[in-house]
């Protein structure tokens, strides 16, 4: 008999999310992904939307400080409204979670998170952090981009897209000995 369990779903935005998804694709312990438009106004591409990947997950596999590393890891936490090649708002970085059963904690992880990202740097990190005001899937197309066009661009290195299993373990194991 399968293992039952609850899922949980923050909404992570990383620059382009072609990339983003196909990385966390390769995490174990992410259930799905949908890229879409979130934070911003009105429908199909909403005007201010940062580009994100609704993320559902199993917390007792992955925890939430994990997926949050795993985020850290592929961005430039300390650019305003651009990763790699992409520039403006709608490549700004950036967490949001549900305000419903867990989003309390969701938001107190991610506060957490953040005040110790910025310790590692010199500069302001100005990575987004709020309640999901709103989330608008976005076309088909964009749906699993990276895996429908293996040649397409993404931001992130492939190396490290590669490794995602591996990053989430070794993060894993090196909480566990805290």
């Amino acid at each position: 008999m399968a293992k039952s369990f609850q899922t949980s779903i923050i909404y992570l935005a990383g620059g382009c999310f072609w990339g983003l998804q196909r990385y966390l694709e390769r995490v174990p312990g992410v259930v799905s992904t949908t890229v879409g438009y979130a934070q911003g106004e009105g429908h199909e591409r909403p005007a201010g939307g940062a580009e994100c990947v609704r993320v559902e997950y199993d917390p007792d596999a992955l925890p939430l400080e994990v997926l949050l590393e795993l985020l850290y890891w592929v961005i430039d936490p300390t650019a305003q409204d651009h990763q790699g090649n992409d520039r403006g708002p709608a490549y700004r970085t950036g967490i949001y979670w549900e305000t419903g059963a867990g989003g309390a904690e969701a938001a107190q992880t991610v506060t957490s998170s953040l005040t110790a990202l910025q310790e590692r740097y010199d500069h302001p990190v100005m990575v987004e952090a709020a309640p999901l005001a709103n989330f608008e899937p976005a076309d088909d197309w964009h749906q699993d981009y990276l895996q429908k066009n293996p040649s397409g661009y993404c931001h992130i290195p492939l190396a490290k897209i590669a490794q995602a299993s591996d990053k989430a373990e070794r993060l894993r194991r090196d909480m566990r000995d805290f």
